[in-house]
């Protein structure tokens, strides 16, 4: 039952790349037209059981700190600053990261020093230290998808071709 009787039905359609990453980052926003914490209309799901979210230092003593952002349980944060984003189930951020306006689905696995931003990184991706997506139009549009609105899909299958190419 809607809290209120007056509001219009939420439903989005997720069939494209922007639509669906709006609509995730839209549950992270101030105000989302979905508030998933209105106990007067509880949303049912099978939660797994799983360790609460965890931030922590890294060597250096910088926390990890988010902003504006849905963080699942099983993600470890470690010395990486995560502003409105979508992080989903058992992912992990290392030190020195910057994620902006990502949705990292689960077991994404995000090595030192990346920077994120505007993007869809699929189920158990693991990014490489260091790697930047999202800043150079180009660069992405030749090692990933970028759609016309410049938002960036990550796949392992993807990885594994870009891992190729620099092997050779």
């Amino acid at each position: 039952m809607q809290s209120d009787p007056q509001a219009e039905p939420y439903w989005r359609d997720v069939g494209t790349l922007e639509a669906y990453w709006k609509a995730n980052l839209d549950l992270a926003s101030v105000t989302p037209e979905l508030d998933m914490y209105d106990q007067n209309w509880p949303i049912r799901t099978h939660m797994e059981s799983l360790p609460p979210a965890k931030f922590v230092q890294d060597r250096s003593g910088s926390h990890g700190m988010t902003l504006n952002s849905l963080v699942s349980g099983g993600c470890i944060i470690s010395g990486s600053v995560v502003v409105q984003s979508v992080l989903f189930p058992r992912v992990r951020i290392n030190s020195f990261c910057n994620i902006d306006s990502a949705v990292l689905l689960p077991e994404v696995w995000v090595g030192r020093s990346c920077r994120l931003r505007r993007c869809v990184i699929d189920r158990a991706c693991i990014i490489p230290e260091g790697m930047v997506i999202g800043e150079n139009a180009e660069e992405d549009a030749r090692r990933f998808y970028r759609s016309e609105e410049g938002i960036v899909l990550v796949t392992r299958e993807m990885l594994r071709k870009l891992q190729v190419k620099q092997e050779r």
